[in-house]
């Protein structure tokens, strides 16, 4: 038999510990020292006891050279089972996960958490698709998330084959996740604990948040960046704000999101404050640009120079541009308007 927990609920909906059970399941063939030899290593480094991250080669946006690898893979380690938080981007990413657990923390998957409904995060699903199919892995995400998917996917799934090339997203298919996560719930590996905090709606409608109070260790989904400009394509700049407020209010000491960032003697995470600037700084440009009398689509109005040399800043900052200023039209107008 695999690993039994029980579930508890405290007031209102509380604290609610999702039970990870799995019952006999047929055992698969652990991969022989030949094959582990074999494998491609994985670069994992250590976060926290029992918690590893895989880091993108570099810090470029999407592109044939890194096969949509742009964002932190990890995985969180129970005895012989494992947790992976964000599989990545394709088939043949997944794939290397999978074995690399199996062969270098001699664990097997059984469950995995998609944070936010984003090709780079979520495609490597499907290297999993077989052991969802029969009941040895669960994948678990926000009920916005899973509808962003099941929205999304076929789109992003091509969107991505058509950037980084065929060969590197060749197998991979959409698996959407087949269990719920809400605020107040609770997920255990082993003897680590993971807290579901409110579910933010600042990068993507159902921006999930994970909390392991014990060593401050915060996964925020798509909600820190650093060093590269921030997707506004499904998010909201004053609701994005207002989740990186809660999110300084838990004092981490690191952040896993699109980047992994270490706080250091009493000072917070940096990714933390610098996407704070980014939004921080164009919510005020643009209200600064509407007093002007500019119009939406003079974006050389709007233009941020400190963050220039963020990746992605030609591709996507006016884009964000148009984004908020449809956003911040209101917040301007009733500004604007004199009290009766």
């Amino acid at each position: 038999m695999s690993g039994l927990s029980t579930g508890w609920r405290t007031a209102g909906r509380g604290l609610a510990l999702l039970a990870l059970v799995f019952g006999a399941v047929a055992a698969r063939a652990a991969p022989t020292a030949a094959d582990c030899r074999a494998l491609e290593p994985v670069p994992w480094q250590a976060v926290a006891p029992g918690v590893w991250v895989w880091l993108p080669p570099g810090a470029g946006d999407v592109s044939a050279a890194n096969a949509g690898h742009v964002v932190p893979t990890s995985v969180v380690l129970g005895g012989r089972e494992a947790m992976v938080i964000d599989p990545g981007p394709s088939q043949r990413h997944g794939l290397r996960l999978r074995r690399s657990i199996e062969c270098r923390f001699k664990a097997r998957v059984r469950w995995i958490v998609n944070t936010h409904a984003h090709s780079e995060n979520v495609l490597a699903n499907s290297a999993f698709a077989d052991l969802v199919a029969d009941g040895r892995v669960d994948i678990f995400a926000t009920a916005a998330t899973r509808e962003g998917m099941a929205q999304r996917c076929p789109d992003c799934l091509a969107s991505l084959t058509q950037r980084v090339g065929e060969a590197a997203m060749a197998g991979t298919h959409i698996v959407l996740p087949n269990r719920t996560l809400a605020e107040g719930d609770g997920l255990r590996v082993g003897a680590f604990d993971l807290r579901v905090m409110r579910v933010e709606q600042g990068h993507t409608e159902g921006d999930l948040v994970l909390w392991n109070p014990h060593h401050r260790l915060l996964w925020a989904g798509g909600l820190v960046y650093q060093g590269r400009v921030p997707e506004l394509a499904q998010g909201r700049v004053d609701d994005w704000l207002a989740a990186l407020t809660r999110l300084d209010a838990l004092k981490p000491k690191q952040v896993l999101s699109t980047v992994w960032s270490k706080g250091r003697q009493g000072v917070p995470p940096p990714a933390l404050a610098a996407t704070r600037d980014y939004l921080q700084s164009l919510r005020e440009r643009i209200l600064q640009a509407m007093d002007e009398g500019a119009q939406p689509q003079e974006i050389e109005r709007v233009n941020l120079p400190a963050f220039q040399h963020w990746e992605g800043y030609s591709a996507r900052h006016g884009f964000n541009v148009q984004r908020a200023w449809r956003e911040l039209e209101p917040v301007w107008m009733d500004r604007a308007t004199p009290a009766k």
